[in-house]
């Protein structure tokens, strides 16, 4: 990819790259790298490359000047040669001094795992506060590096890694910098203000909250929507992007659930998680994921056919504990079980299988999340006067009726109430059923 002056796409340039990983332990920790840089391929190719070859070297401990080892970095020149590579990606962060030496050695642009995921989050960002929260963590990233990666990032056309949110070059300039990020700040703490002023809103509705939380690709959205079809919640254009990829979607999605009960709920979309996810990208998106804080309910969402789904969950939950929330009341789900093959899966009361994309399991995880958030639900008998037919419509729309009868004296209802709304109806109640 290339720029011009004015900071515009003029050319695109395939990006050829090597993946590279360090092992510094026992045969289990090579395992872990080997499933690292599968995941770090996968990224790369959501990132736009095309990834021609995997290098993993065995060393003690990392190199302070190179990362990994000099005869590795020869090698890795020659082989750049001969397979016309123009891209390194590392699989884990590297200081601007280490980037700078490895790129005046290799003669290849080098990045490492976190550039590499916040390009793609610039890449995938939609709304106005997703592009801030990453242009933030680009900003927070290079700031301490800008020394060493002074050459690498002027360089025009160096595609992954130099761009910001809608295609644009990075800022280079150190005062430019702290100047814009104290700007993105200023403007995500008015986002924020007006996401609290909605989320008050809906508490004094008294709608709970439900959040799909969990690994990226392991069918959030997915779920969503069929949550949407299955409830008859659909409406124009109110599905959420799918794509077979990590992290096809960034921004915080929220639509309204209307249960068959008629009970309803608003669903969160999250975005996803993953191993090594750079922490200048969670503290710029805490202020999304305050969402999750605030939630009724969480549905931790694994891809049950990825044999290390136990990592993935581990991933989820650290972030879960960083943001204060692991404790709240989850239910694990486990998606694509229709595709699942020797791995064995656990089960419990408040574990759900489910295939999001087959429609299998998922009456059974509305029930368990109708048990979960409405678990108050009581009994309530009302007589209502004539006059209070706003009352009587409210509970038709939002409650499903067990009798509905027009007396004399008025409405008789019978039905099921949240806490919040039998203590607000509770002097229309009657003890017993007038006949």
């Amino acid at each position: 990819m290339q720029f011009n002056e004015n900071n515009e796409i003029i050319e695109f340039v395939e990006q050829r790259a090597i993946l590279v990983g360090l092992s510094t332990g026992s045969k289990n920790e090579i395992t872990t790298i080997e499933n690292s840089l599968k995941e770090l391929e996968e990224l790369a190719k959501a990132a736009g490359a095309k990834v021609i070859n995997t290098i993993i070297q065995n060393k003690q401990k990392i190199d302070s000047a190179f990362y990994i080892g000099k005869g590795k970095v020869e090698e890795i020149k020659i082989l750049c040669d001969e397979l016309d590579a123009n891209l390194v990606i590392f699989n884990d962060e590297l200081s601007g001094a280490q980037i700078r030496n490895l790129e005046e050695s290799i003669e290849r642009t080098i990045i490492d795992r976190t550039t590499l995921i916040l390009d793609i989050f610039a890449q995938r960002a939609q709304s106005k506060e997703g592009k801030l929260q990453v242009e933030l963590a680009q900003l927070q990233y290079r700031l301490p590096r800008l020394v060493g990666l002074g050459k690498s990032l002027s360089r025009t056309g160096a595609g992954i890694g130099t761009r910001g949110p809608g295609e644009k070059k990075l800022e280079l300039d150190r005062r430019h910098i702290l100047n814009r990020i104290t700007d993105i700040k200023c403007q995500l703490k008015e986002i924020k203000k007006n996401r609290e002023i909605q989320r008050k809103q809906r508490k004094k509705n008294e709608i709970p909250v439900v959040a799909l939380v969990g690994y990226t690709n392991a069918g959030k959205s997915t779920l969503m929507n069929k949550l949407i079809s299955k409830t008859g919640s659909l409406q124009e254009d109110k599905e959420v992007y799918v794509e077979d990829m990590l992290f096809a979607t960034l921004d915080t999605a929220h639509r309204k659930i209307a249960l068959p009960s008629k009970e309803e709920f608003i669903l969160i979309d999250t975005v996803g998680f993953v191993s090594k996810l750079p922490h200048a990208l969670v503290e710029a998106f805490k202020a999304t994921l305050e969402e999750v804080e605030y939630a009724d309910l969480l549905l931790h969402v694994v891809d049950a056919t990825n044999q290390d789904y136990e990592m993935q969950m581990k991933v989820t939950n650290k972030v879960l504990g960083e943001l204060n929330v692991k404790d709240k009341r989850m239910i694990l789900v486990f998606n694509k079980i229709d595709k699942i093959e020797n791995i064995h899966i656990p089960s419990g009361e408040d574990i759900i299988h489910i295939s999001a994309l087959e429609e299998i399991g998922i009456d059974r995880l509305l029930c368990k999340i109708k048990e979960k958030i409405f678990a108050d639900m009581k009994k309530a008998i009302l007589l209502l006067p004539y006059d209070r037919g706003d009352i009587v419509s409210y509970l038709c729309d939002k409650t499903k009726m067990d009798k509905c009868v027009y007396k004399e004296n008025g409405v008789l209802i019978e039905t099921y109430l949240a806490l919040a709304d039998y203590n607000k109806y509770k002097n229309y109640m009657i003890l017993n059923e007038m006949e």
